[in-house]
């Protein structure tokens, strides 16, 4: 499983974008950095967009996209909770906005819209898909994906701490964990539910007692003006956990 990082923050700068990765080329996961980081080929050859949730920095791209692939008559799968769908369709492709491309062309829309529930695995783009909730806005969900050779990726999306049940569902190779603030935000985060590099600590630790072990970890999300003090505690957890925690940039590639 070849796994290609768009963007890997919380905000969009000259040299960073908003959180989103494709999947063996072909599966995006959230849309914050998907149309400024690819081209136009390499939008048209996307199958499927899974999306966490309605935040404008995992959705922001959803419009562009759709713009591009309707002018070359193309058209995307998106899969999303229920919510997630009504916010697209109320807010962006509105037909005020930007038009209502789900429903543009007649006869195959640009946009085709798939509700994902939570705890039911699916196929989508040729990769088993299972949504877990995790500790965010209203329906946010993480996504495991695994394909045909059972290589396992889980992405939290953004996530506050109290992850135990959600530990219970999944058993990746790799994890992709939201951890946007310093140690010293705390509070704050998590009251709008993120982590901080001691909070993925005592998530980690949880993980290790439930699992077993501790998959290769990759850190997203970080607030890019804190990045430098992030780094410095990501790299003391490494060290207290006996384990690497990499953290993402922009055109990272990884390969499980």
């Amino acid at each position: 499983m070849d796994i290609r990082i768009l963007g890997a923050h919380n905000c969009e700068s000259q040299t960073t974008s908003c959180v989103c990765f494709i999947v063996d080329n072909t599966l995006a996961i959230d849309a914050g950095g998907l149309t400024s980081n690819l081209t136009i080929k390499e939008q048209q050859e996307l199958n499927a967009i899974l999306l966490t949730h309605q935040h404008y920095d995992h959705i922001r791209d959803i419009p562009g996209i759709a713009l591009n692939l309707s002018l070359r008559n193309g058209s995307i799968a998106v899969y999303a909770t229920v919510d997630v769908c009504a916010v697209i369709e109320t807010h962006l492709l509105n037909g005020k906005v930007y038009p209502k491309f789900q429903e543009l062309p007649d006869m195959m829309p640009t946009i085709r819209f798939n509700v994902i529930k939570p705890y039911e695995p699916q196929m989508v783009d040729g990769h088993e898909i299972l949504a877990i909730p995790v500790n965010h806005f209203e329906t946010t969900v993480g996504y495991q994906v695994s394909d045909k050779e059972n290589k396992t990726i889980f992405y939290t999306a953004d996530t506050g701490p109290a992850l135990a049940d959600c530990w219970k569902h999944v058993s990746p190779q790799l994890l992709i964990i939201d951890v946007t603030l310093p140690n010293l935000y705390e509070d704050f985060a998590r009251k709008t539910g993120h982590l901080t590099p001691n909070l993925l600590e005592q998530e980690l630790v949880i993980f290790q007692e439930q699992k077993g072990y501790l998959p290769q970890i990759v850190a997203v999300h970080m607030d890019t003006g804190l990045e430098p003090t992030i780094k410095e505690e990501i790299a003391v957890v490494a060290e207290n956990l006996d384990n690497p925690i990499t953290i993402a940039n922009e055109g990272m590639r990884i390969h499980i």
